[in-house]
């Protein structure tokens, strides 16, 4: 059995330097920055803190006291000042004269508005009575994981007592909103000597009267959950001990490298779905344990596990002692069925008359024994996330499955929040996705001027994409200002070398580990040569149809592997060449290998179409800014060919053209781009020349 413990106590992290001189709202950032930034605290976007501050009304000039809180959708660890809300406490107040009871509080939701402060856009969230009606001046709800397994045990209230006794109150459980807020102000008042209260299945309220009070006593309290478990769970084997052991690492990504595009497709038959993989120390003992299946079907407790991770996962049936994955595939296909219809049927049983649609019955979270733990999203920060929530509900399992009996949230209850009209009012106001989200692209070639481009492209558009080339000093610096700029989530590099099978396959299963799987692929990898035929050797002659025409097969087949596996077709786009089409004098390698890769392209789009695989070509002429091709020999070669100089050249190929005007990398993207959108979805085996008009390419 692996040893998976907390990781040590909460430390005191406050800074009286830097808190030194912060107003009242900095200090609230900056509590609440450093209670993010560690999720044994709370989960990301989870929890909210909030301050009562005095200011001036904008209108009157009189003092006023305002409410500030988290605004909705935030996270606390990495909030800044304009993510939170500000409203009114004496608004916030009158609203009690408007309610109408429990059946009509989430009509209180549209009030919040009205109350707000100096005109903030910031959204006031559901959880703002929870804040405001408790007479204390900061505030602070948190979902530690030490907590919940307290709060999720069946006998959650006697627990609570027992560590904490009269400092922390016990709630049972209820739904936030405005009941909740009146019940927490109930609570205060008769209980004066209380430092906060823990919330049935839910998570921790604590407060202060200064914001540095408030975090300590948070961590404080949460720190004593911590011991607490850690005595009363030593010697206790986790989730009934183990059953199975871990596959070697190597072999675990072995395994879930083949699974995961085959899920990807069974999921993202309406909308493309983004996976990621998590085989940490947790997770593993969670999979491998006794207890799992029963305990992974009571489905999590915490309000905010189960709107990222769904109410239950789907444990995938693949025994590590007799690993079989072709059979595992096999079974796939009826497992997932199976999860939709009894996530169907969980809508069905648990539907209101005014309930929003049934949404996607997929499982969000797969559960391979061995392996690890596999999750889909919309986007790879959801999909990421969502394996974090489940950690965090693992975590809370352990607890309380060791000191009492773990409680889900009663079905009725989830379904409540799942489908909850006010979450569904949030859902309709995100923002249209990118035209590329849910994709997954592979570029190779990517440490070049036409490869980065491309790459840009994808990314601005909402696109995960896989960066390879040979180069893997130039390729870190790419995918490092592509990280800057777009997020790491959404960046892998891998080091290929697109003639070396090995080494493809590799790049195509870190692809499968890193998103799910590949939806697009960009054959960019280039070299340039010139030489009469005469004085073309052998191995020049090799180097050329090595890269541009066996390296882009062996990309092109390996995407077609994974691409099938899916089910949901593809696009796969060759930058090819002006001289694909015409031929250059002293360059018969390079225009042949060019020539050969069209025609591949051809084949792949007959060969594609029953499998909705599109395979198109852009063939650009005379990129000479950014591009690696034209750093080396190739820029002196091609000069002297054409009796110019360097600086010359540039000015040769554009005066050449039909249009006159240069051709540059983002022109490249943006023909590439077209073919990889569903702009061009009925698209394939076409050319698109780049090329400022040439007419010795054009291809009829």
């Amino acid at each position: 059995m692996l040893d998976v413990k907390p990781a040590g106590r909460l430390q005191d992290n406050w800074d009286e330097a830097r808190a030194a001189g912060m107003s009242e709202p900095e200090l609230l950032l900056y509590r609440s920055n450093l209670l993010g930034a560690d999720k044994r605290i709370t989960n990301y976007g989870g929890g909210n803190t909030s301050a009562k501050v005095r200011e001036t009304d904008p209108l009157t000039g009189e003092a006023v006291e305002v409410l500030w809180v988290k605004g909705s959708g935030g996270d606390v660890g990495t909030i800044r000042l304009d993510g939170f809300a500000t409203l009114y406490m004496t608004k916030l107040e009158a609203l009690k004269g408007l309610y109408r009871g429990a059946e009509h509080e989430d009509e209180m939701v549209g009030y919040l508005p009205h109350c707000t402060f100096d005109l903030n856009p910031r959204a006031a969230s559901i959880d703002t009575p929870l804040h405001a009606y408790v007479p204390r001046a900061h505030v602070d709800h948190m979902h530690a994981d030490a907590i919940i397994a307290i709060a999720a045990s069946k006998d959650s209230q006697a627990l609570t007592a027992e560590v904490f006794g009269d400092d922390i109150g016990w709630l049972p459980w209820r739904r936030p909103g405005y009941e909740l807020g009146l019940g927490l102000e109930r609570f205060c008042r008769d209980n004066p000597q209380a430092k906060g209260v823990v919330l049935e299945s839910h998570g921790l309220f604590t407060w202060g009267d200064d914001a540095k009070g408030c975090y300590l006593t948070t961590i404080g309290v949460i720190n004593r959950a911590i011991e607490w478990l850690e005595r009363r769970t030593e010697g206790v084997p986790a989730f009934g001990g183990a059953r199975h052991r871990a596959l070697p690492a190597a072999e675990r990504r072995a395994v879930a490298a083949r699974l995961m595009p085959a899920i990807r497709g069974m999921v993202s038959k309406e909308a493309r779905m983004v996976g990621h993989f998590d085989d940490q120390e947790a997770v593993l003992e969670f999979v491998n344990a006794r207890d799992m299946g029963p305990l992974a079907a009571l489905g999590t407790s915490c309000p905010d596990h189960f709107l990222r991770t769904k109410i239950r996962p789907l444990v995938v049936g693949f025994d590590p002692a007799s690993p079989d994955v072709d059979a595992t595939l096999a079974g796939l296909p009826a497992a997932v069925e199976a999860y939709r219809q009894d996530y169907a049927a969980y809508y069905a049983r648990c539907r209101r008359a005014d309930s929003p649609a049934l949404r996607d019955p997929n499982a969000v979270v797969y559960l391979v024994p061995g392996v690890g733990m596999i999750t889909f999203a919309k986007d790879k920060a959801t999909a990421r996330i969502s394996g974090e929530f489940y950690v965090n509900a693992i975590n809370v399992m352990r607890g309380a499955s060791a000191v009492s009996e773990y409680r889900g949230l009663p079905e009725q209850e989830a379904f409540d929040i799942e489908y909850w009209l006010l979450e569904e009012a949030k859902l309709q106001r995100m923002p249209k996705p990118k035209s590329l989200a849910g994709r997954n692209a592979l570029v190779t070639g990517c440490a070049g001027g036409n490869g980065s481009a491309i790459a840009e492209r994808f990314l601005r558009e909402g696109a995960c994409v896989v960066l390879a080339d040979i180069d893997a000093g130039a390729l870190t610096e790419v995918a490092g200002g592509f990280a800057a700029r777009h997020g790491g989530d959404v960046v892998r590099a891998v080091d290929m070398n697109v003639t070396d099978e090995e080494a493809v396959a590799r790049a195509y299963a870190d692809a499968a580990l890193a998103y799910g799987g590949v939806d697009i692929v960009v054959s960019n990898a280039g070299i340039a040569s010139a030489a009469p035929v005469d004085e073309t050797t052998l191995e020049l002659w090799n180097r050329n149809m090595s890269i541009l025409s066996t390296g882009y097969f062996l990309v092109s087949r390996e995407a077609f592997k994974v691409m099938k596996a899916q089910g949901v077709g593809g696009a796969i786009v060759f930058i090819g060449s002006k001289n694909g089409l015409a031929a250059s004098p002293g360059a018969a390698a390079y225009c042949t290998a060019k020539g050969a890769e069209i025609h591949l392209a051809r084949c792949l789009a007959l060969d594609g179409a029953p499998y909705g695989i599109r395979a198109n070509v852009v063939n650009p002429d005379a990129v000479l800014r950014g591009s690696k091709i034209w750093a080396g020999e190739w820029l002196e070669q091609r000069a002297t060919t054409y009796r110019t100089d360097k600086e010359g050249l540039e000015e040769m190929y554009r005066q050449r053209s039909l249009l006159k005007r240069p051709v540059l990398p983002e022109d490249i993207a943006e023909a590439t781009y077209f073919f990889a959108s569903e702009a061009s979805a009925k698209s394939t085996g076409n050319i698109i020349n780049v090329d400022a008009g040439n007419v010795q390419a054009f291809t009829r």
